[in-house]
């Protein structure tokens, strides 16, 4: 696979993951200076990371949520949560389930935070319950 169908294949993982809304708003967003990195990012991690065939999309998403957690990167984690509950199918409580993991391995200050940051987001996308 060349660059050109590694990048076609990371866009509509992207988007699958994402939704087209978010990925058309990050693409509008890009300029001189970002142009590249969002190429790479398009390339590496959607295209080569997100498209192995070893973990099913849920499990990355699960992944991924529970390391934006660990390492305090929290404007991706809400982006990830969001994603998970309008494109992947997730509900407040699978998310729910990923903090409480992730508090006895990154600790309770972390797991406290994400419950605040993803209470946030299930109020935004109207699924709490």
């Amino acid at each position: 696979m060349d660059e050109r169908e590694r990048y076609e294949k990371g866009m509509a993982q992207r988007r699958k993951v994402l939704g087209n809304a978010w990925v058309d708003r990050a693409n509008a967003k890009k300029t001189a200076f970002s142009e590249e990195f969002q190429d790479f990012i398009t390339r590496a991690a959607w295209g080569e990371v997100w498209t192995r065939p070893h973990y099913d999309e849920r499990t990355r998403r699960i992944l991924v949520i529970g390391t934006m957690l660990a390492i305090d990167k929290w404007d991706e984690f809400r982006m990830h949560v969001r994603a998970a509950l309008t494109e992947g199918g997730f509900t407040p409580d699978d998310i729910k389930e990923i903090i409480l993991q992730q508090a006895i391995y990154c600790g309770v200050p972390a797991a406290n935070h994400a419950f605040k940051e993803a209470a946030e987001i299930i109020a935004e996308v109207g699924k709490a319950k």
